[in-house]
């Protein structure tokens, strides 16, 4: 009997060793979708555009490069980062552009976050002047990937997996610069007549658009291309509108509906209650640490979308 005893349990510990073994077994951390770098590692100040003048690129034509620290890996997924402000305002250190740069650097990417041309006329309240700054931030946009492609090797840049993404005024440039182009933006008035489908649409072959608190200037370049979009927006912003084009800005949730409609890959996360660039009430001045959670929330979302759309 004793002897049946011992087995007995000696086999019921295995067991119980067991379960817990695999109940305490680390979950398996996924590059792209989680963090896997700990430390990052930060180039500031690079120069995208060395020939213009030096008073403007000191001002303008620079940019962060992020990546992951100790990674060896030779061909690497690049997000370009845009920030917000209106076209008028900011910089590539302002506000949760340094955030989601760092937080996606520990996923796996490298991440561009850089300065472009600001208008010196009113963007925020003339559309003459809104088009005019969006072109000239396009403009640059396509000189940092024209870097990039020419320093690839040195960066060790994926060139098959560029990435835009931008907040507020950067979410506008980004997406402009993957369904439109300078000569569409001469139609960015959904009562104006619609030019037809362009085929200089995504002339640098953008796999996918990070879009935070954007919006198209006309939601009909939509049918110009097919790349994924990701959105986050709060619901009460009266900024960049998410479902109310009377501004002539057509926000997250008329994109995620029109791109359903011609069945472009997206997905849309609502903030419900939260006005621009997810605060309670918006203030560029100010950034409390329960917004900057919901920017890092913002940015998981968007970091799941991008590896279905591109690993999974």
């Amino acid at each position: 009997m004793s002897h049946y005893l011992l087995i007995f349990s000696i086999t019921i510990g295995m067991v119980f060793s067991f379960g817990e073994s695999a109940e305490c077994a680390p979950q398996q951390r996924v590059r792209f979708k989680d963090i896997v770098y700990p430390d990052i590692s930060v180039k500031k100040n690079i120069s995208y555009f060395p020939d213009s003048r030096d008073d403007v690129k000191e001002k303008y034509y620079l940019l962060d490069f992020y990546e992951p620290a100790g990674d060896t890996s030779t061909l690497r997924p690049l997000i370009i980062w845009i920030h917000g402000g209106g076209f008028k305002f900011g910089k590539k250190t302002s506000r949760g552009i340094p955030l989601w740069s760092k937080e996606f650097a520990q996923k796996g990417y490298v991440c561009a976050a850089i300065n472009y041309r600001l208008s010196k006329k009113n963007p925020l309240s003339k559309r003459a002047d809104l088009v005019s700054a969006c072109s000239d931030a396009m403009e640059d946009v396509r000189k940092v990937i024209d870097f990039f492609r020419k320093n690839s090797t040195q960066y060790r840049i994926d060139l098959s997996k560029i990435i835009l993404a931008g907040n507020s005024a950067g979410g506008i440039t980004a997406l402009q610069s993957v369904y439109s182009n300078p000569e569409l933006l001469e139609y960015p008035n959904q009562a104006e007549s619609n030019p037809p489908a362009n085929p200089k649409a995504n002339p640098d072959n953008v796999v996918a658009i990070i879009n935070f608190w954007g919006a198209f200037l006309n939601i009909n370049w939509l049918k110009n291309a097919e790349v994924p979009i990701v959105s986050v927006h709060g619901d009460k912003d009266k900024i960049v509108p998410p479902d109310n084009p009377e501004k002539g800005l057509f926000g997250s949730i008329v994109i995620h509906r029109e791109a359903d409609k011609l069945q472009i890959p997206n997905q849309i996360k609502i903030y419900r209650g939260f006005a621009h660039e997810l605060q309670k009430g918006f203030n560029p001045l100010w950034v409390s640490r329960a917004v900057k959670k919901r920017w890092s929330e913002a940015g998981e979302f968007a970091a799941a979308f991008l590896y279905d759309q591109l690993f999974g």
